[in-house]
């Protein structure tokens, strides 16, 4: 990768160019972004995964400039305008939208007013013009007019009048695909306020009442939230609402002239007059609709990254929530008029047993379903209940407080966000072919509560109803964002390489949605693994995916015990050493924090083994095999509150956070409408709602405000 490229990467990560060199260097070895970030400190200096993950995005992004720099060198050679000058200029830049400015007087472009001005032979007139090599236009242009033998068989203007608008139209061009021009421009217009008025769709359409709040709108374009914009931006293109930004002409014109003036001198008389009105028709007819789309397209780039960068810290929170863990659940999905579907589901998720029951109206079957529910908590041995939050949810969860359950089993709310899709969806057919989408999505209510990420890494995650604005931003860079958080939370899990489905098997590092069907084909064949080292038994997992997926895989109880830790094969000789230092057997190391406390870490650093790889190890030992997750705690609404009338200012509730925002989170309180704390409502101005509260973190709130009927609630952190 060139030097200038990585420059930039790692001013732009905050690193050294040496980090940065050595990450291309795994990338392009076929490293993954988990892998590097775990078990090759020494070559990234230490840099965690998000870090990592953004400087493969940046190395991405500048091989794809390095090709277009091929297209645009390749393009102006052909034009025979390549110079050594212009060559470097192109090599040398590192900015997608000045590569584009410098390439803009020889892209291919439609048919324009210079086009057919060039036709007639004005150029030459332009180009007196524009080199101010003519005291007096008008007089110029008389050699310019039809009939005129120094048009050299070029038809020329109908008139003097005609050939100087024609000359004008090709400065015009030229000003336009100025790249000092554009640049000061862009300078200008990023500061201006964005403006935002309601068409005349708006009126007629109540669909358009949700964006009022736009309907007579200005802010600077450089402090506007994201939200906000990327708001005005959809009501754009649903035809409510009319954008811009508020430029004065004058002073952008004054600043086109003055460009020109720079570079090409100070016009005078007559002259001067015909440049300002090209200047003036620059600006208006191409400058000021390109560069003011260009300006808010890079705002929205910018809104963009902010909401994916929130949506991914949501979806890893989710992930990453805490795990019932190995209990037999009864999945509850809530209803009223199609009953309450329940699945039985013992301690790995398989399901034992389903049906409905009806307690609630309009069939109101309470002491059938009683008697239901504690025959089944009896015969199944259930340790856990989980209800899904949806319609009915509250009653159903009030019905089960009345059931006797057995000791130590509790009651949980879990979200059914994506469940409807999961059910429907070719997993869960693949799973439970013989079974219909109203067992499948209560079968998944239960799972998610015994282990969250094995089961919401098989719903696509803009179906979680973490994020806003999903469908609005650049879909590419969502989907890569979220695919490497998923990476991330399942890696830094670990997975249990026996019990895993192929869904969280394909995000361990290396391996893949293939790779993945095949370790569950390995695993169906011969029994559980043994060991680590039978990974390369199966078909097309060759040493560079084991390489990458075996420190994230688990085999608990394994002959070796380093198995069913993160301590990669690769560093097991070390673990050995370690051992045989203090005298001991590797067994008796792994787990006994006196032992480890005993060894000096410095002591085996070797090679390409550093102290950060010595140290991660210890700690491994120590803890092998460590959840990060937090332990699940338990949870209870409200019991007086059902309704939205009542709820009454003041009031203090328990709450789940359902969802973060840049502009703050919203909280469930039991109701079918969930709250919002406004990030005002949080701290000091500039407060970020993502550190102050977590997803699913259970708070407590104060009314503030109740609006019937919009049914909104405005909620403080109490």
């Amino acid at each position: 990768m060139k030097e200038i490229y990585l420059k930039q990467i790692a001013a732009t990560v905050g690193a050294k160019i040496w980090q940065i060199e050595n990450c291309a260097d795994m990338f392009a070895d076929g490293d993954t972004i988990p892998f590097i970030s775990r078990y090759r400190k020494e070559k990234t200096g230490g840099m965690d995964d998000a870090t990592v993950a953004e400087v493969k995005h940046l190395i991405d992004v500048f091989d794809q400039m390095e090709k277009r720099k091929a297209t645009i060198l390749s393009t102006i050679q052909e034009a025979g305008a390549l110079t050594d000058e212009l060559k470097s200029q192109i090599e040398d830049c590192t900015d997608a939208t000045e590569l584009e400015d410098i390439y803009l007087p020889w892209r291919p472009k439609r048919r324009t007013r210079a086009t057919a001005a060039r036709e007639l032979g004005l150029e030459p007139l332009a180009d007196l013009m524009w080199n101010l090599k003519t005291r007096d236009p008008q007089q110029s242009a008389r050699a310019f007019v039809k009939g005129s033998p120094s048009l050299k068989g070029k038809p020329g203007a109908e008139d003097a009048d005609a050939a100087l608008a024609g000359a004008r139209d090709i400065i015009a061009e030229r000003l336009s695909e100025s790249s000092q021009i554009r640049g000061n421009l862009r300078s200008i217009f990023r500061s201006r306020r964005l403006e935002s008025r309601a068409t005349k769709a708006a009126a007629d359409n109540p669909e358009a009442a949700k964006y009022r709040s736009y309907f007579d709108f200005k802010m600077p374009l450089d402090r506007m939230p994201s939200h906000n914009l990327l708001a005005i931006l959809r009501a754009q293109n649903e035809g409510f609402l009319s954008v811009g930004l508020d430029a004065d002409p004058d002073r952008c014109g004054n600043k086109i002239y003055y460009d020109f003036c720079q570079s090409q001198g100070y016009p005078g008389g007559a002259l001067a007059d015909q440049i300002k009105e090209a200047v003036a028709d620059s600006f208006k007819r191409l400058l000021e609709p390109s560069i003011s789309g260009e300006v808010i397209r890079e705002a929205k780039e910018r809104a963009d990254i902010e909401s994916i960068k929130v949506f991914g810290e949501n979806l890893r929170q989710l992930l990453l929530q805490a795990p019932v863990g190995e209990k037999r659940t009864m999945a509850i999905d809530p209803g009223f008029r199609n009953g309450c579907k329940i699945a039985c589901l013992d301690e790995q998720g398989r399901l034992l047993y389903h049906t409905i029951i009806f307690p609630h109206p309009p069939q109101n079957e309470k002491v059938k379903a009683l008697m239901a529910v504690q025959s089944m908590l009896e015969k199944y041995h259930i340790q856990a209940v989980a209800i899904g939050n949806g319609t009915a949810s509250r009653e159903t969860e009030e019905f089960m407080r009345k059931v006797q359950l057995p000791a130590g089993c509790k009651l949980w709310t879990v979200s059914e966000d994506g469940a409807s899709i999961y059910s429907a969806s070719e997993i869960a057919r693949e799973e439970f072919p013989d079974e219909d989408v109203t067992v499948r999505g209560a079968v998944s209510i239960g799972r998610r509560l015994m282990d969250p990420l094995s089961e919401l890494v098989k719903i696509d995650p803009k179906n979680l109803g973490i994020g806003q604005y999903q469908h609005d931003v650049d879909q590419t860079l969502l989907k890569e964002k979220l695919d490497n958080t998923v990476e991330s939370c399942v890696n830094s899990v670990g997975v249990n390489l026996n019990t895993a489905s192929p869904y969280l098997l394909s995000y361990v590092a290396g391996i893949g949605p293939v790779l993945a069907r095949n370790i569950v084909g390995w695993r169906s064949q011969n029994g559980s693994f043994s060991s680590r080292m039978q990974l390369l038994k199966v078909p097309r997992l060759g040493p560079k995916a084991f390489e990458q997926c075996a420190g994230f895989l688990r085999i608990p109880g394994a002959g070796n015990p380093l198995d069913a830790s993160a301590v990669h094969p690769e560093s097991y000789h070390i673990v050995d050493d370690m051992a045989r230092s203090l005298g001991v057997d590797t067994r008796e190391l792994v787990g006994n924090a006196e032992l480890c406390s005993r060894i000096k870490a410095e002591d085996f650093v070797s090679g390409d083994v550093g102290l950060p790889t010595v140290r991660d190890i210890l700690k491994e030992l120590v803890k092998p095999g460590l959840d990060p997750r937090e332990q699940a705690s338990e949870f209870a609404f409200a019991e007086d509150i059902h309704e939205l009338e009542d709820l009454k200012t003041g009031m203090e509730l328990p709450g789940i956070v359902t969802n973060i925002t840049a502009f703050g989170a919203f909280v469930d309180i039991g109701l079918h409408d969930n709250g919002l704390v406004h990030v005002s409502q949080m701290g000091p101005r500039g407060t970020d709602p993502s550190r102050v509260v977590k997803l699913h973190q259970h708070v407590r709130v104060r009314v503030l405000s109740v609006d019937l009927d919009r049914r909104r609630i405005s909620l403080k952190l109490a």
